[in-house]
């Protein structure tokens, strides 16, 4: 009802409309509200008319009118007065010839200008509101006038050599983002308006929203520009600025970016401009900044692990797997690495130089001095790659965000570089000997867990464990039987660390090692509570170590001259005990005989020692100590008791030559000699003269007891010349020997490994069973593919396994 009365008032009174009436009062009311004189219209008047012509069939020519309207408003009221805005230092912009107008001149010209087309678009949107309202009955006025603000301004050009409105307002845009990168203060919402401009007008009427002037127009302008800045930028600082301020300025860029698409141009253009940034200052910078001389190689060895980080974090915007970055790294470690190798091997051999010297010329101290140096330089070694390692421990979890990716290829580059070294299983077990000695001395419970969990990181790396292995029974033997360790309680802490890391088959023999020192001690603690039972004079206490044969390495615990002149350990332990302590020795042996038939004790006595009482009579004429009788307790080798024992029953002022001394002891040469050095030679344990006096003993030398020692101790430790109670680096020699004995031990490692895998696979082909044998064995060694295929041929040859005939590929047969 309302609406009829309504439309009947419209149309009431005179039917026929004057259309270039109407349209005149309609178009002063349009340029009343262009000039802002809004106010004082009524539209309720203006919708009558403008209603009025829709009725009538006017509303096509109406609608014309209004476009030809608001297009020669745009040409003639509205360009004319951005044109005047546009001065010599705004246009200079547009082109590439540069300006010598000032910054501040352009940024204020600039703002003008931006503020006018600002200005002006606003003002066309709001009428263009208005007009929408009042003129609703027509098709959409509002885009039809946005598309004519795009052509009639935007895209106008005077002529073919000037620049138009859009291209200006574009590099003005450019102009002071640049400003704002070179740090020159713009006004941001200034932008932000005409790029809100930009996003609303569209290439076509369309309006697609791929096809906005921001993306088609502005968006590849500021994006080619900002590509050329950086890549620019990013060759002036790799050339004037250090690694880590280049990182710290990326980084900052990087930020400045995401900021300025967030208040100033299209929150969208954020993940394009930061990817130009990525390209331009990391992607393709990325590995000269690595390798620049305050690169990846000096944030290592300066400790710059802030620096470090930022580089990190650059590496990880344009590659996740930080490719560059890793090899950087693993490059720093080989280096490093192979740097402490070649100083240990230059110092072993530098070393066991000056020990054949020292040898040479029977010079004890000089001998000792070598060989503690070499035992040293193991121990930097293991110290210098541990410092090496905790140092990438704490880069990777500092500077790399304890990166997944990163750290198998560290712990790559580490097992490499520690296993090229050919020492390093004898090193890591003479680290753990040293600190199972001494090192561990004073240490707190946290401390000596730390320590030997550093050991068993090291073991971890090693490939050859059976290697490990050998030198660890090696040196865990003279440990346990010199009683040189620290704490027994630390050993087994040791053996259960090394059980969990490496199972119960790697560390089996080293436990039975602890069984028998407790069964020899239960069956020393036996044996004395049988002697004190039946005593009936003086006796000799005896503490026995009963090792089991196929547990102890024997062939270790020979004396250096054993392995010198090829004697065995029965051959060595056929020496010539006195009558007195064979007594004893025939005793244990009954009394062990008694309680476990049919085992052999083999006697070691060059791995004993013995505390001896010594009496030195009192000198006629002479005062203060030698003027009285003096006793001592010596603490001395078996073989150097047996020496001591023979001038017991010798007469006073008698001698013995080194030929009598070896008839009546069968002690080896160089185990003599040795013995004798000590006793004769050494300055502070001289209990025997030596005729004539010199370091060298030759086998007509003379020996006899020294009367006139005196030593202000009751006790006196004689220790050996290059003793074989010490642990040390292997010479040479040495070393040939226990690389065949691990060789041939491996050996059979491998056709055990084969016969177990033919056994239960029955036919299996070449490559398979090399595989197969190469997997099952990792965990102790790797061996060669040649040792493998050499082990197939022998157990051919001797009937375990078979060739299957015309087999593609080769395959063998196990046979029953």
């Amino acid at each position: 009802m309302l609406t009829s009365c309504f439309r009947q008032g419209l149309v009431s009174g005179n039917n026929e409309v004057d259309f270039e009436e109407t349209w005149g009062v309609i178009a002063e009311a349009l340029r009343e509200m262009h000039t802002k004189n809004a106010s004082k219209l009524s539209f309720e008047s203006i919708y009558r008319h403008a209603y009025k012509l829709v009725l009538k069939k006017k509303g096509d020519v109406f609608y014309n009118k209004i476009q030809s309207f608001e297009s020669a408003w745009l040409s003639l009221e509205v360009l004319p007065r951005l044109q005047e805005l546009v001065s010599a230092s705004v246009f200079s912009a547009t082109n590439t010839g540069g300006t010598t107008a000032t910054v501040n001149e352009r940024r204020a010209e600039g703002e003008n200008f931006m503020r006018g087309l600002k200005g002006s678009f606003e003002d066309h949107q709001l009428v263009m509101n208005m007009s929408t309202d009042v003129f609703m009955y027509l098709p959409s006025i509002y885009t039809a006038a946005m598309i004519q603000y795009r052509d009639s301004i935007l895209r106008h050009k005077a002529s073919s050599d000037t620049s138009s409105m859009l291209e200006t307002v574009i590099a003005v845009i450019l102009d002071h983002v640049q400003m704002d990168r070179d740090g020159d203060p713009i006004d941001k919402q200034l932008i932000k308006s005409c790029v809100t401009m930009l996003e609303s007008l569209h290439e076509t009427a369309a309006a697609d929203e791929n096809e906005r002037l921001y993306l088609t127009s502005f968006e590849p302008q500021f994006i080619a520009s900002s590509r050329i800045f950086y890549q620019a930028e990013s060759a002036r600082l790799l050339q004037n600025a250090d690694a880590a301020s280049y990182c710290r300025h990326t980084l900052k860029r990087v930020r400045d970016e995401v900021q300025r698409c967030e208040t100033t141009l299209s929150e969208s253009t954020a993940a394009k401009i930061t990817l130009v940034v990525d390209d331009e200052m990391i992607k393709n910078k990325l590995q000269d900044l690595i390798v620049v001389e305050s690169g990846v190689r000096h944030m290592v060895e300066n400790d710059k692990y802030g620096d470090l980080k930022l580089l990190y974090a650059l590496n990880t915007r344009v590659d996740q797997k930080k490719t560059e970055l890793t090899q950087a790294l693993q490059r720093g470690v080989h280096e490093v690495g192979g740097q402490i190798n070649d100083a240990a091997a230059n110092a072993s051999h530098h070393l066991a130089h000056a020990e054949t010297e020292a040898g040479e010329s029977k010079g004890k101290p000089t001998a000792d001095r070598a060989i503690n140096a070499q035992t040293a330089a193991a121990i930097q070694w293991v110290e210098a790659i541990l410092k090496l390692k905790d140092k990438y421990d704490v880069l990777w979890r500092e500077s790399l965000e304890s990166d997944p990716i990163i750290q198998p290829a560290l712990t790559r580059s580490f097992t490499e570089s520690i296993n090229i070294f050919s020492r390093s299983s004898e090193y890591i077990s003479l680290f753990i000997d040293e600190n199972m000695k001494k090192g561990l001395k004073d240490k707190t419970e946290n401390e000596v867990d730390q320590i030997l969990d550093k050991a068993i990181t090291l073991l971890r790396y090693i490939q050859d464990k059976d290697m490990f292995e050998r030198y660890y029974k090696k040196h865990l033997c003279k440990r346990l039987l010199m009683n040189k360790s620290l704490s027994i309680e630390n050993e087994r802490e040791m053996i259960r660390k090394m059980k969990i890391e490496l199972g119960n088959s790697f560390v089996s023999k080293l436990e039975a090692m602890f069984k028998d020192m407790a069964l020899s001690d239960e069956l020393s603690s036996q044996y004395r509570n049988k002697v004190n039972a039946t005593k009936t004079g003086k006796t000799t206490e005896l503490s026995i170590h009963v090792l089991t044969s196929m547990t102890w390495p024997l062939e270790s615990m020979q004396s250096m001259s054993i392995a010198e002149s090829g004697e065995s350990a029965v051959a060595k332990s056929k020496v010539i005990f006195s009558p007195q302590l064979e007594r004893v020795k025939q005793g244990f042996e009954n009394f062990y005989a008694s309680k476990h038939s049919g085992r052999q004790l083999t006697w070691m006595p060059h791995m004993g020692t013995a505390d001896v009482r010594a009496t030195f009579p009192k000198i006629p004429g002479k005062e203060g100590a030698l003027g009285k009788e003096r006793r001592y307790e010596l603490n001395v080798s078996t073989y150097a008791m047996l020496i001591l024992m023979l001038f017991n029953d010798l007469p006073h002022g008698s001698s013995l030559t080194f030929n009598d001394i070896q008839a009546r002891t069968n002690i080896g040469s160089s185990d003599l000699v040795r013995n004798l050095q000590s006793l004769a030679v050494a300055p502070k344990t001289r209990v025997l003269v030596k005729q004539p006096m010199s370091k060298d003993v030759k086998p007509d030398d003379r020996f006899s007891f020294n009367d006139a020692f005196s030593s202000p101790f009751l006790k006196l430790k004689v220790g050996v010349v290059a003793g074989g109670d010490k642990n040390r680096v292997e010479n040479d020699r040495e070393r040939r020997e226990t690389e065949r004995k691990a060789d041939e031990h491996r050996g059979y490692q491998v056709e055990a490994a084969i016969v177990r895998i033919m056994k239960q696979r029955r036919e299996l082909s070449h490559q398979n069973l090399t595989v197969e044998t190469i997997s099952q064995l990792s965990q102790s060694f790797r061996p060669d593919v040649a040792m493998v295929k050499k082990k197939i041929e022998s157990l051919i040859d001797r009937e375990y396994l078979e060739r299957i005939e015309d087999s593609t590929p080769p395959s063998y047969r196990y046979i029953t």
